[in-house]
């Protein structure tokens, strides 16, 4: 398995990029947020990639983050999910901000995305929303644990999406609900405000 490529941009497309690595040119699948992140041709770069094994094709796909590399595998084992529609849901933001919309059950977030319907919205969203805690890495994602109360989920949930401790005390001071997803959705607003 190709677990990074390192090397100089070669080629910067929309949807994909070339990176030159000891005089080989390696083809690249990238979402526009990784896009973002890829800086303009002679620059260097490292980028961690997923290969996909096919009948007829070798196909790699890069990522800014190991974060956004672990969404789209997740993604991916989402029925009615392949890879082009895991990367233009992932070039909708940030794994942060997507593993928000998950928490908040946001699924108009998901069907703006193009091949995205309802019903897969809200398959995504059922599916990924108890597996973002336990796969994505810490400061990316919502941990979830069954034992404690749902006002300290909440609270840990929020931390694990980067808000300091000061800020999530405040937004869950205003909050109401009576799941911990309740409570992460509702601070969210609260924040967007």
């Amino acid at each position: 398995m190709i677990a990074l490529v390192s090397g100089r941009v070669a080629v910067r497309r929309s949807d994909h990029v070339v990176i030159e690595c000891g005089g080989v040119g390696y083809r690249l699948a990238v979402s526009g947020e990784t896009l973002r992140h890829v800086p303009a041709i002679g620059n260097e770069i490292l980028l961690h990639t997923h290969l996909a094994v096919r009948d007829d094709a070798l196909q790699l796909y890069g990522f800014a983050t190991e974060e956004e590399r672990e969404l789209f595998l997740l993604l991916l084992g989402v029925q009615s999910v392949g890879p082009k529609v895991a990367l233009a849901v992932l070039s909708a933001g940030p794994p942060r901000d997507l593993v928000a919309a998950l928490a908040a059950g946001d699924g108009a977030r998901f069907q703006a995305v193009p091949g995205i319907g309802k019903r897969t919205a809200e398959r995504i969203i059922v599916e990924l929303r108890e597996k973002v805690g336990v796969t994505l890495p810490v400061r990316s994602s919502i941990t979830v644990t069954r034992r404690d109360d749902p006002r300290s989920l909440a609270r840990e949930g929020l931390l694990g999406l980067g808000f300091a401790p000061v800020e999530a005390d405040e937004l869950l001071d205003g909050a109401t609900g009576d799941r911990a997803e309740d409570l992460i959705a509702c601070a969210l607003r609260n924040a967007r405000r």
